[in-house]
């Protein structure tokens, strides 16, 4: 295999490296909720798609007295 020759210079290689930079995420609106989404996913802070309910959201609350609950009741 070809090996380069001589030794590329630093201007060179970060002339190449511009290019490697984050994208900023488009965000919609959520419809129901007016909190800022990734299009075409549910919304992650209230469970609706296209104007209706497709996950029941809990929050770290409930989770933690579902948790309780269960843990009693045993």
């Amino acid at each position: 295999m070809p090996n380069p020759k001589r030794r590329h210079s630093k201007q060179r290689g970060r002339l190449r490296r511009t290019h490697y930079k984050l994208k900023t995420k488009s965000l919609s609106k959520c419809t129901q909720c007016g909190k800022p989404k990734l299009p075409h996913r549910i919304c992650p802070f209230c469970g609706y798609y296209k104007g209706k309910a497709q996950v029941i959201i809990i929050s770290k609350e409930e989770k933690k007295k579902q948790r309780e609950k269960k843990k009693t009741g045993k």
